[in-house]
């Protein structure tokens, strides 16, 4: 029967995905980066075949594993790389959750002075806090089941838009505008690897 076919498919995504995070624990840096890449991979191929998981339970993955448990498996990736964007898509998710009201006034700070990354971005034009957890789901539903490359690309314009906000708004927000603009580079970069057939 199709139902519990369903509830045994979660216990098993999420029990792989901590299982490599915790074999993480007693490797070296080399291991941990193979580790990093082939669970990217993994998790990538799975959403992207037909017989993979739901969409939904991917974009959820970190609430239903924790943050912490991505942080173990992607953190130290270079951010160029799939683990390391697919790190950058699920801190979004869980940044635009956990602060949304305050990622939606950076970004409509930044909508002036950024409006090709507005465009890219694609982001409702009240750019509430609902609109920009939509944006974010978005990217993560594009990124196993649409194209990986405009997923990347949006996010990246999201992140510039935001870094021309934190700008505008602040001078004590230079640093974490730098930190912004510097994500949207990488995603940018990855995005380009992926359509080379170069991301890994």
């Amino acid at each position: 029967m199709p139902e519990p076919e369903r509830r045994r498919e979660r216990p098993l995504l999420s029990g792989r995905v901590e299982s490599f995070a915790d074999a993480t624990i007693d490797v070296g840096p080399l291991d941990r980066l193979e580790l990093a890449h082939a669970t990217a991979a993994a998790l990538v191929d799975a959403g992207r075949g037909d017989a993979g998981p739901e969409t939904s339970r991917l974009v959820a993955l970190a609430e239903t594993v924790g943050l912490d448990t991505l942080s173990e498996l992607w953190r130290d990736a270079p951010p160029d790389s799939l683990p390391g964007a697919l790190w950058a898509l699920y801190l979004l998710r869980t940044w635009t959750e956990r602060q949304g009201e305050a990622v939606a006034r950076m970004y409509r700070a930044g909508r002036a002075y950024a409006p090709v990354d507005e465009v890219v971005a694609g982001v409702a034009d009240e750019a509430d806090p609902a609109a920009v957890q939509a944006l974010a789901d978005a990217v993560l539903t594009g990124a196993y089941r649409g194209e990986f490359d405009v997923a990347l690309e949006r996010a990246a314009s999201f992140f510039r838009v935001v870094a021309s906000g934190r700008r505008e708004m602040s001078a004590d927000e230079v640093e974490l505008a730098d930190r912004n603009e510097r994500c949207a580079d990488a995603l940018q970069r990855a995005a380009a690897a992926w359509r080379d057939g170069t991301l890994h």
